[in-house]
């Protein structure tokens, strides 16, 4: 319910910034999509069997964005203790996203319902690669770099997952573990290099 309020509310900006702009939007998917979900909000009409994120809602973003119709506001904005920033705008986490979804979906042979566990720090990847498990289609576990090895069995083997993202800290654990996991086909490593049966996530990405 929350989920389908925030989408509803944020549709509705998206169209709100074209009209005040003065502008006609290029496209009339939004109008249409917020109609879809009000009557949706009040049960007139069942839920969409099949709903992608990435691409209903994220995407109508970013072609207004392109399009000129909405201004290219940070669609993510991280900032860490050190206040470094890294942030873009939909459009460019479309394009990345895609670039992700490509190195999962068509480098790795991942399909739409399989599992993934995420082991990664609050860093920008980690919302990089939630996105492109949502064009993918893939289920993603949001785990941290926090679990013990013990967590991370149960989770792996409780949820059948075929991968895992991890960050360099979490390998040890992750590796004294795997033996018990062997449904667990593909590892990628946060890091620029590939190592003991690792994937490195970024080399796959460039």
């Amino acid at each position: 319910i929350w989920l389908r309020g925030l989408v509803l509310q944020a549709l509705r900006n998206a169209w709100g910034i074209c009209v005040s702009h003065g502008q006609l939007p290029p496209l009339p998917v939004p109008q249409k999509i917020v109609a879809t979900w009000e009557i949706i909000s009040l049960g007139r009409q069942p839920v969409p069997e099949y709903f992608n994120f990435a691409h209903g809602v994220l995407g109508v973003w970013s072609q207004l964005e392109r399009a000129g119709h909405r201004p290219p506001i940070p669609a993510f904005w991280w900032v860490n203790g050190m206040g470094a920033e890294v942030k873009g705008s939909f459009e460019e986490l479309g394009g990345q996203s895609r670039k992700a979804a490509n190195v999962l979906g068509g480098m790795c042979g991942l399909q739409p319902g399989d599992r993934m566990l995420l082991l990664l720090p609050q860093l920008p990847e980690r919302g990089l690669v939630s996105v492109a498990c949502m064009r993918t289609g893939l289920v993603f576990m949001p785990g941290t770099s926090q679990l013990t090895a013990k967590d991370i069995l149960h989770w792996l083997q409780a949820s059948k997952a075929k991968c895992t993202v991890a960050s360099e800290e979490v390998i040890p654990a992750v590796e004294s573990i795997v033996s018990e996991c062997p449904g667990l086909k593909t590892k990628f490593l946060l890091s620029p290099h590939s190592q003991n049966r690792w994937l490195s996530f970024q080399e796959l990405f460039q």
